[in-house]
């Protein structure tokens, strides 16, 4: 098991200002990086300067901060691991959500699934592009892999691919509506055996954020998903 997950709310020191802050952190090539990132990734924003009055601007340093920070304590250690993440701040009516890799954001507005999250794939015209333009390769092995390797073409960690895998997010802005019902994280684990929609479909009409994980968890594992399945459910009062 290579996830890892945080929910839970803050209080800004300097505002006193209560903030959410949810995150799925899926590792590969081991646990370390998603250990990492889930443990500062959070602390990093909080201690900018730009939180909250730049919040793309500090979610976006936050990324590239921790990536850094992960790969210069990580540099005598031998470990080549990284992780996708998709992480959801909430401030008032605002929800800001950024990921990197294929872990992915999706709101339920009045039962209709919205996606918030772009999964970086390799074989996406941009990401291609970026990834040939700093001199790397995406071949096709069993899936298509930056460089014969990884599925995946944004990510923390991952040193020897570091020059093509990039931890810049993705980032959407919402302002929270009555519509809006609840928002789903989760790991590709996942999506690799459910539909934005049918996800939404599945958990809508449960109350408790917790029996929805379970019970959207227990569903991907019914639908004979082999990987690694987490999830986080933030229910929005009404």
């Amino acid at each position: 098991m290579e996830d890892f997950h945080s929910a839970g709310y803050r209080k800004d020191p300097r505002t006193q200002q209560v903030v959410g802050l949810f995150g799925i952190f899926d590792g590969h090539g081991g646990p370390n990086a998603a250990d990492y990132v889930r443990c500062n990734l959070f602390t990093n924003m909080m201690q900018s300067q730009k939180f909250v009055s730049d919040l793309p601007g500090c979610v976006a340093e936050a990324y590239e901060v921790t990536d850094a920070q992960y790969l210069k304590q990580d540099a005598t250690a031998g470990r080549d691991d990284g992780c996708t993440a998709v992480t959801a701040v909430l401030v008032g009516q605002r929800l800001l959500v950024a990921n990197v890799g294929d872990s992915r954001a999706v709101l339920s507005r009045g039962g209709r699934a919205v996606a918030l999250s772009v999964d970086h794939k390799p074989n996406v015209k941009e990401e291609r592009t970026r990834i040939e333009s700093a001199g790397g390769v995406v071949v096709w092995a069993g899936t298509w892999r930056v460089g014969g390797v990884l599925a995946v073409s944004r990510a923390f960690g991952d040193r020897p691919l570091k020059k093509f895998v990039v931890p810049t997010p993705a980032m959407m802005d919402e302002n929270l509506t009555a519509e809006d019902e609840f928002l789903l994280l989760a790991s590709d684990g996942l999506w690799d055996v459910m539909s934005n929609q049918e996800a939404v479909t599945l958990i809508r009409d449960i109350k408790d954020p917790e029996q929805a994980a379970k019970k959207i968890t227990e569903e991907a594992l019914g639908r004979g998903s082999n990987d690694n399945i987490s999830c986080v459910v933030i229910l929005f009062q009404r």
